[in-house]
Parts: structure tokens; sequence; C-alpha cells
């Protein structure tokens, strides 16, 4: 089971160019806000709320509000460079999406935090669990609650 690593250069040039093609085949235009918004998030490493976005975003440009990031994050989601989560607290959080890449997590429900992970074991297993069904696996979610280390020895912070 290995943590997962962040996104290079590469693969945001690649992600900034799909959205592009998406954008022309809908015929939306690329403003200056939602290209801001954009490229904040593409920034952003793990889970974003709508709220920490645009603190984020109001970082570089104050006169952005909600709506721009909602609208941006739907559209992200939309063209499938984004995906919603919900980990059972109330709250949405999107994360980079890529079309190569899955992940699960593993999510504190103390201090919030959440680790990603990939383990070859786990989609094995799953593969094998479907197949025994008569099932033919076309995505899921694995998400695994619990209490991290920090938290069980007393050091964890809620929002982590």
């Amino acid at each position: 089971m290995t943590e997962r690593g962040t996104s290079g250069p590469a693969r945001l040039t690649e992600m900034r160019a799909r959205l592009a093609d998406y954008l022309r085949r809908r015929g939306l235009r690329s403003t200056a806000q939602r290209r801001l918004v954009t490229e904040v998030f593409f920034e952003t490493e793990g889970h974003v709320t709508v709220e920490e976005l645009l603190q984020r975003v109001r970082a570089r440009d104050p006169r952005i509000g909600h709506a721009t990031i909602y609208r941006t994050l739907k559209l992200l989601k939309d063209s499938g460079l984004a995906h919603e989560r919900r980990f059972g607290d109330g709250v949405t959080r999107y994360e980079l999406a890529h079309e190569d890449d899955h992940h699960d997590h593993l999510i504190c429900l103390d201090c919030g935090r959440i680790v990603e992970f990939e383990d070859e074991a786990i989609e094995r297993a799953q593969e094998r669990v479907a197949e025994r069904h008569g099932f033919e696996l076309l995505l899921h979610r694995h998400e695994l609650y619990g209490r991290c280390e920090a938290c069980r020895a007393g050091r964890g912070e809620r929002g982590a």
C-alpha cells in the first residue's frame, strides 16, 4: 500500500489542454475569473472545500465570489477534471481527477485528515468479488474510516 504523490507540470499542462478543449466544444468562454479559479484549483494538493478554494482565490483577486467558485467547480466536475467527494461529515470536497488515476481514501473521524492510497491487492480483490457475482465493475469508491495515529495519541487537530 502506498501513499499518492502530487501532480507534475506535464500532467497540469495536459489538464489545461483538456479544459480548453472542453470549453471550445461547448462554446464556453475562458474568462479571466474562470482561469484564475481553475489555476488555483489545479495548484491545490489533496481535497479542497468551496470555502478553502474561495479563500485561496481571493488572496489573488478579492472580487471573486462564491458563485464563480461553484460554477467553475461544476464545470471542472462535468469536464471530468475534478471529482466531488463527500466523506460523511456534511462537507463536499473536490480533488483533481486524472483519466488514468484511481485511489482510495483513509478518513480520520476525529481530525478529518484524509490520506489517499493505492493498493493493488485491494484492486484485484474487488475485481474477483465482482466477477464471482457476475458484475462488470465500472467504478467504485473505497473509503476507510477510523482514527489516525495522531488522534489516537491525543495530538490530532480537528480539520487538519
